[in-house]
């Protein structure tokens, strides 16, 4: 999935529905200070764990083989 389409539905409850999206916010904030000085954004990390997830989608069986 890309990141537009996670932007783009991020405030509709039903995406991800079990996600607890104030939570992201405050572990990414946190996360940021720690360990890039304050410099990361939820936009710029959701981006690097979706393409660490494509990169091994086939281990997160994320890659498609088992969709019918």
């Amino acid at each position: 999935m890309p990141l537009k389409s996670v932007r783009k539905r991020w405030k509709q409850r039903a995406f991800a529905a079990g996600v607890d999206r104030e939570h992201v916010e405050e572990v990414t904030a946190d996360f940021g200070r720690e360990c890039f000085d304050g410099e990361l954004e939820l936009w710029q990390h959701a981006g690097n764990v979706l393409a660490a997830m494509q990169g091994i989608a086939a281990e997160l069986e994320l890659d498609g083989r088992l969709a019918t």
